[in-house]
């Protein structure tokens, strides 16, 4: 069997659906598996043993294009290799109209996808050939578990894996890194790609001073391309000296998580990655949902402002009112004192 995953991106978007992809895998151990993903979210993807092609395409260029002519080569030469393969199927867990054409071009005559609610973009729905329903409040990962169970058969039930190849430049990055801080660290991001899922940068700082006080434990404030401001402003409110900054890649994010005593962040990426690897995770959550996008760990804390009214259905990129990430240092803090202390209790988390 050829099948043909659809998850573009974000970052997040791909780590939630890598444990339907490990489940179609153990399932389906002789099927050709590709996936199309964005070039700038395909990092986690790339050397994957779980998928045998990784067919990377970038939809903001087809948007940015000087012309139409440009737009429709380029758009040709993308095509054309999605249709290498002769694909039984595709699964389209992204839910929305592009992802939708990615599928129709790919020349799968069965288009799996969403049905209602849980497209992002209904109308994407004419462009599929079947769709599964998903009950409401239902996390984003066992959503993707669904669609794989409804369209190929696949047995679900299990641990949730996260198949990420580390390589042994990626070890090396970490390690790097990890011979700065000891044994024994926070890691905190401060980024998001969401202005509203931000949590001030200068609290990762104070939240740092606390931790050392605490736990003797220093903190590692890992950032992004691009984000060295909000690095900054974090180091500068650290009166402790304990808190150092690093910009690293993906993987080597990844295997540095594994190895810390506690992560806290936002609803972003690294957060997501960081469940993937099994850390200790604090959450801060905004206008997004830790039901559905935060960690399935049960041990894992959410920091948030449920008390507010303007958080429900909420989604909003930018906001004038913007009181949902207005959440004390201390708040925080007395989450990862507590995560700190479970920490020690191992859980496999099963679908």
């Amino acid at each position: 069997m050829r099948i043909l995953i659809v998850k573009l991106g974000s970052i997040g978007d791909i780590v939630h659906t890598l444990p339907a992809i490990a489940a179609i895998r153990r399932a389906l151990p002789t099927a050709h598996i590709s996936w199309v993903a964005e070039m700038r979210s395909s990092e986690i993807l790339r050397g994957s043993q779980t998928i045998d092609r990784l067919i990377e395409i970038d939809t903001r260029m087809l948007r940015t294009s000087g012309s139409i002519d440009e737009t429709l080569r380029e758009l040709r030469s993308q095509v054309g290799e999605l249709r290498q393969t002769r694909y039984d199927i595709a699964l389209d867990f992204q839910g929305l109209i592009k992802s939708a054409v990615v599928a129709k071009l790919s020349g799968a005559k069965r288009r799996w996808g969403f049905a209602g609610r849980a497209l992002k973009e209904p109308a994407s729905r004419i462009l599929l050939t079947d769709s599964v329903r998903i009950p409401k409040q239902t996390h984003i990962i066992k959503k993707n578990l669904m669609l794989a169970k409804s369209a190929l058969g696949v047995n679900v039930i299990g641990p949730i894996e996260f198949p990420i190849a580390i390589t042994q430049t990626d070890m090396r990055e970490s390690a790097a890194v990890a011979a700065r801080l000891g044994s024994r660290f926070a890691l905190l991001n401060p980024g998001g790609g969401w202005p509203t899922k931000l949590w001030e940068a200068a609290n990762y700082g104070r939240l740092a001073d606390l931790v050392w006080q605490r736990f003797a434990m220093p903190s590692l404030v890992v950032t992004g391309p691009g984000e060295s401001e909000l690095a900054e402003k974090a180091l500068a409110a650290s009166r402790t000296g304990k808190l150092i900054h690093a910009e690293l890649g993906l993987k080597s994010f990844f295997v540095l998580a594994r190895q810390s005593a506690v992560y806290v962040g936002g609803d972003t990426g690294p957060t997501h990655l960081a469940i993937a690897a099994g850390a200790p995770v604090v959450g801060i959550f905004g206008p997004t949902e830790w039901w559905r996008n935060g960690s399935i760990n049960p041990n894992d804390i959410c920091v948030e402002r449920s008390e507010i009214d303007c958080r429900v259905d909420c989604h909003r990129r930018s906001c004038s009112n913007w009181i949902c990430m207005d959440i004390s240092v201390e708040t925080v803090f007395e989450a990862v004192a507590s995560r700190v202390a479970s920490a020690s209790q191992l859980n496999v988390i099963d679908a």
